[in-house]
């Protein structure tokens, strides 16, 4: 019998920040057309693409384009990266591309973890 006192954990979801430039082939063109039913097999919906408008501030390089990619949860994205139907596609991704960045990025609500629980303007 559960416990009735036990919360379910809801998993976080997560976004994939992915930064880069195309390479002189027809790589990242075939991997673009598989990767959009390959990333909602597992729950992953791209919720944002970009073509670099300009740099306005930082040091490091900037990259051509951008997607943004929605994940259910760490364990989807991972269940993603490690599927064993995806073997042929994530070759497609890195030859494709070039100055290739991905990073994760935890969704909060606010930006109180990151500011030590401080309340920040805009936020409850």
């Amino acid at each position: 019998m559960a416990n009735p006192e036990a919360k379910e954990s809801t998993p976080t979801p997560i976004y994939a920040l992915n930064l880069f430039d195309l390479a002189d082939n027809d790589l990242y063109r075939q991997y673009s057309r598989r990767s959009v039913s390959a990333v909602g097999k597992h729950g992953g919906k791209v919720i944002a693409l970009g073509k670099l408008d300009g740099a306005v501030e930082g040091e490091a390089a900037p990259r051509t384009a951008m997607v943004l990619v929605e994940w259910p949860s760490r364990e989807a994205f991972q269940a993603f990266v490690d599927d064993p139907e995806h073997t042929d596609l994530h070759p497609l991704r890195e030859g494709g591309t070039k100055n290739y960045l991905w990073w994760l990025y935890e969704s909060l609500e606010d930006l109180r973890p990151l500011l030590g629980g401080r309340q920040t303007r805009g936020t409850s």
